[in-house]
């Protein structure tokens, strides 16, 4: 699985590649949020967007 800061609509460059499984890829996304953009945790919009723009 990937994801890109991007594919949820934020202006990020970051990106995640080689993730097995949504509850890893949600965690990683949780640690970027909160150190990058001092988001957490994560509002309910945003793990929407997070779900909706993983690819596998």
């Amino acid at each position: 699985m990937e994801l890109r800061c991007r594919d949820a609509g934020v202006d990020c460059d970051f990106e995640v590649k080689g993730v097995s499984s949504e509850n890893e890829m949600m965690l990683m996304a949780a640690i970027h949020a909160k150190l990058a953009h001092n988001i957490d945790p994560l509002p309910a919009e945003l793990v929407e967007k997070v779900k909706k723009g993983m690819k596998s």
